[in-house]
């Protein structure tokens, strides 16, 4: 951790939707003063402004730099200033303490001086950010797409049984949905007709998410092959998963130091949890639980069809380990190998990660 020198001032932020509170302590932890920004671009040059004219500014601690505070750790990081990701803190602090905004920015900033907060938030600002896009349009319609589904299969259990029995010949999924977009309910003078109508309804709106789902498919595998080719290329790894990854890294892949640290970050380490003589492990249940699932289907499909993981899983099973302890430990090695195409080869286009 750098010195710290006196003179320096750290700016702690509390973000919220309409307006943010910042608090500027100096390098001895000495509050300097307190201001509340409008969340606009006018706010955030005075809020620039008033930090400056207090001194050489070190760095800006955000609270929610992915959601409130997104919009003011770009703005701070185009103009080349340090900015720092603040965790909230945990409840028992804020119950010992109290809580209110600008205690909230005070705590972040003495988080920065502390070293206790030391990651940078993700930039946001090239294609990545287009990905994560995609990506939450996409997850939204296949959500959309299942419920239609299971609401018109529903309905076909429940409806007149003249209707039903009319269905029962139909095979394949395609089949009966296109057959139900093309009903022809006629005027709502029965349960059969509002029935006919619903199904036409669900099966047409299903149809138009199936669509949406292919065009954001094909958008997100021209961008992510673009973006990381080489992983694309790895066996087992998928549009989605290499979409996953892509955003749990981000723009700026500097901001994760070490494989380890990415590990982590996918909860695929061990977390230590020994006791006096008891020394052991526990499994890590926290960490990017999307990540950790992508980094779970690249280990199911190797071990089926990638010959040095079927024999990794011959030789591990001979030694005694079950199959949820290997598939941790394999999780542990394809995200060395993510970290290899992602984050060194991203920063120096230079080095080509293992295959292996």
């Amino acid at each position: 951790m750098r010195k710290t020198d006196p003179a320096e001032i750290i700016i702690g932020i509390d973000t919220h939707k309409e307006a943010h509170a910042a608090v500027a302590i100096n390098g001895l932890g000495a509050r300097l003063g307190a201001m509340t920004l409008p969340v606009t671009s006018r706010g955030y040059h005075e809020m620039e402004s008033w930090a400056q004219s207090l001194g050489p500014v070190r760095a800006f601690g955000i609270e929610g730099t992915g959601s409130y505070g997104a919009g003011l750790a770009r703005f701070l990081q185009e103009r080349g200033h340090n900015v720092i990701e603040v965790n909230r803190p945990n409840r028992q602090i804020r119950h010992q303490h109290g809580k209110n905004d600008p205690l909230d920015a005070e705590n972040a900033a003495r988080a920065v001086l502390s070293g206790q907060a030391r990651a940078a938030p993700k930039s946001g600002t090239s294609s990545v950010e287009m990905i994560r896009h995609l990506k939450v349009a996409r997850d939204t319609a296949v959500k959309s797409r299942t419920q239609a589904m299971v609401t018109l299969k529903t309905i076909i259990v429940n409806a007149p049984a003249a209707l039903r029995e009319s269905l029962d010949g139909l095979t394949g999924k395609m089949t009966l949905i296109r057959h139900l977009a093309a009903l022809r309910p006629g005027a709502m003078t029965s349960p059969t007709a509002s029935a006919k109508a619903t199904l036409r309804a669900l099966a047409r709106r299903w149809l138009m998410l199936d669509a949406e789902i292919k065009s954001h498919d094909a958008d997100l595998d021209a961008l992510t092959s673009a973006c990381a080719p080489t992983l694309k290329e790895a066996h087992g790894m998928s549009t989605g998963t290499a979409a996953e990854m892509l955003i749990l890294v981000g723009d700026n892949p500097e901001r994760i130091r070490s494989e380890a640290a990415f590990a982590k970050l996918c909860g695929a380490c061990p977390i230590p949890a020994s006791s006096g003589k008891t020394s052991r492990h526990r499994l890590n249940r926290g960490g990017h639980r999307q990540a950790n699932a992508a980094l779970y289907r690249v280990v199911i499909i190797r071990m089926r069809s990638h010959p040095p993981t079927l024999d990794y899983v011959r030789r591990r099973t001979a030694e005694g380990k079950g199959k949820m302890e290997i598939i941790r430990c394999l999780k542990r090695f394809v995200a060395r190998e993510i970290f290899g195409y992602l984050c060194r080869a991203r920063r120096d286009p230079t080095t080509v990660p293992s295959t292996s």
